[in-house]
């Protein structure tokens, strides 16, 4: 344990920086998974074309392979719009953290799009006709019964969807941003202890695995006592 001595507080830093990612990506993942989902759903074909075009590139692609391109590629395109604007911009860019926060976002999400289209899907039409006989609009259907409905059914792959973003943070490393997998690289370079260094590494995503994973169960007896109507 001695060659941690000097990398414990990096290793802090950058579990905080995980926690960072896995919570701005989960926010993006979710709007990414519904608006897939809706538009998978919807009557429109372009909508539907656009929605299947998104599943299939993003789940058939490799993940690491999307953070590069989205990281390059957003360089690439940020620097053509600012020269159109001042032909003397050299370069321009967006941090590794938002490149890498949205690129795995949009992994996860064409995932989760699948399994909120299939929850979606699953909610029971009586409580939709009873919404209807209410008078309720499409718009509160939506938000009052199918949002909580389908969120129930979807709650338990969507916990895997949860661990998918924890354990892509450690791909974002390679575009440089200073998480858990780059400071152990960085401390590799400096200790020889690779075997150590990992473990290290491996320790902080299975306590962030954990607690994701007790959480989603949490959830899920939660939303079991509200469908059986126990308070």
């Amino acid at each position: 344990m001695a060659a941690l001595n000097g990398w414990w507080d990096d290793y802090f830093w950058g579990a905080l920086v995980i926690f960072q990612v896995f919570f701005c990506s989960l926010g993006f993942m979710i709007i990414f998974g519904l608006l897939g989902a809706i538009a998978k759903l919807s009557a429109n074909k372009l909508a539907h074309k656009v929605a299947n075009a998104y599943t299939v590139a993003f789940r058939g692609t490799p993940e690491i392979l999307v953070i590069l391109l989205m990281y390059f590629g957003s360089a690439i395109f940020l620097t053509a719009v600012a020269q159109l604007f001042n032909p003397e911009v050299k370069f321009v860019d967006i941090p590794p953290f938002w490149a890498g926060t949205i690129a795995i976002s949009l992994i996860v999400g064409s995932y989760a799009t699948e399994t909120f289209r299939g929850a979606f899907l699953g909610v029971n039409p009586g409580s939709i006709e009873a919404a209807k006989a209410l008078g309720m609009s499409d718009i509160q259907t939506f938000v009052y019964i199918r949002i909580p409905e389908m969120w129930r059914i979807a709650l338990p792959p969507f916990g895997n969807h949860m661990l998918s973003l924890i354990k892509d943070t450690a791909l974002i490393s390679i575009i440089g941003l200073n998480e858990t997998m780059f400071v152990a690289k960085q401390a590799i370079t400096v200790t020889g202890k690779p075997f150590t260094m990992y473990i290290v590494v491996g320790a902080i995503y299975l306590g962030f695995s954990t607690v994701v994973t007790l959480s989603v169960m949490g959830l899920e007896k939660f939303g079991e006592r509200t469908t059986a109507g126990v308070k």
